[in-house]
């Protein structure tokens, strides 16, 4: 298991060539109009105010510029789309190299059927095959192949300098402390809402 190889997993599609572009994956994440953004309750919307919608757009603005530059760099340089890197980090995590196709929708967060038309793609270069599970064929197993764990070490430490050098290194410790725990407080608030994970 390589250290440090799990820093960022975003919920991005793959990238050329497996289909939608990175630009495109990225425009699904913004707002036609983010200054229309406001809270709604009760046919009463609350709109932001001018400090809110500053503070905003100054974090959607990181966010795709952070995300876009991140999963171009993969991809050039280490030929993966960001869901390539994500489904091979956990399989190179996992005992043998393998894991149940529903243990790794759980860890991914991704429905049934997206998964496994991504993992059709992956087999087709030769990073994972599926296996019948030995006196259970309701369930296949998930496993990393010498191409797949050698594409995974070979863009694992490029992919995490660039995530300490324009993110890591862009904060101190206290402040990437900080960032943190607010990362975890907004999560928490979209989880009373909306579940993460597909059910």
């Amino acid at each position: 298991m390589l250290d440090g190889i799990r820093l960022w997993m975003p919920p991005l599609r793959a990238g050329p060539p497996d289909g939608t572009s990175i630009q495109q994956q990225i425009e699904e994440f913004r707002w036609n109009d983010v200054s229309t953004c406001g809270a709604y309750h009760g046919g009463v919307t609350t709109w932001l105010t001018d400090d809110e919608q500053r503070d905003w757009r100054r974090f959607v603005a990181m966010q795709n510029r952070l995300m876009t530059q991140l999963a171009a760099h993969l991809q050039a340089e280490g030929g993966l789309s960001v869901p390539d890197y994500e489904v091979l980090v956990h399989l190179s995590e996992a005992p043998d190299g393998r894991m149940r196709s529903t243990d790794l929708i759980e860890r991914t967060c991704w429905e049934k059927s997206r998964l496994s038309h991504h993992l059709t793609r992956m087999e087709k270069r030769g990073f994972v095959t599926r296996e019948t599970r030995p006196g259970d064929l309701r369930y296949s197993d998930v496993v990393i192949t010498a191409a797949g764990r050698a594409a995974i070490e070979a863009a694992a430490p490029t992919h995490v300098a660039h995530v300490r050098s324009w993110f890591i290194e862009a904060l101190s410790s206290e402040e990437l402390a900080v960032l943190g725990k607010l990362s975890e407080k907004v999560s928490a608030r979209l989880e009373e809402t909306t579940p993460a994970c597909p059910a």
